[in-house]
């Protein structure tokens, strides 16, 4: 009970520190994930929450089809995070097409949200990409991206939930609302 408290006392602070004022406390939390800390809910909890498609994709390495997916050809600014836990991962600045039918990114928005790990399927070795809090699985990275990077963050729209940048805000990612400022200034 005293956990749960400070736990939403600290919610709270985060909030008034993002100039969130307007916001009520606990409103992220009430969408499933907690700004302060984001983790894996239970299996239940997810087959429940996600589509067969997004389930199988996070949690069993699925690939869903090029081309068929949701932001394959997204064009609005904004962020993706990882539709299991709710963690920053990737950013629409950073988002080009390569042609593959899938989300690609340069670069992870917060490095720190995403893993990777050595994957054997297929009969070849690749780099799986995976949150690295709600240890879903989001696709692979590879070494033919365009610069500054080099790399192409092949990513599955299943994976994902894309949040615009008018709703950063009230989402509970104000954070990020700088990195579009920037970039329109530009």
């Amino acid at each position: 009970m005293i956990a749960k408290a400070l736990v939403s006392s600290l919610c709270f602070l985060a909030v008034l520190c993002h100039g969130l004022e307007s916001q009520q406390p606990g409103t992220a939390t009430a969408k499933g994930w907690d700004p302060m800390h984001f983790h894996k809910p239970k299996d239940a909890d997810l087959r429940s929450s996600l589509t067969p498609l997004q389930y199988d994709v996070t949690q069993h390495e699925a690939t869903e089809r090029p081309f068929h997916n949701e932001y394959w050809d997204n064009h609005r600014a904004g962020i993706y995070v990882d539709v299991v836990s709710g963690e920053p991962l990737f950013t629409s600045l950073d988002k080009f097409d390569s042609r593959t039918g899938w989300p690609s990114f340069t670069k992870p928005l917060e490095p720190a949200n995403v893993r990777q790990k050595t994957d054997h399927k297929l009969y070849m070795t690749r780099t799986e990409v995976r949150s690295a809090h709600g240890d879903s699985h989001l696709g692979h990275v590879f070494d033919d991206g365009p610069p500054p990077t080099g790399l192409r963050y092949c990513i599955n729209s299943a994976a994902l939930r894309f949040i615009p940048v008018e709703r950063l805000a009230e989402e509970g990612y104000a954070e990020y609302l700088p990195l579009f400022q920037a970039a329109a200034k530009n």
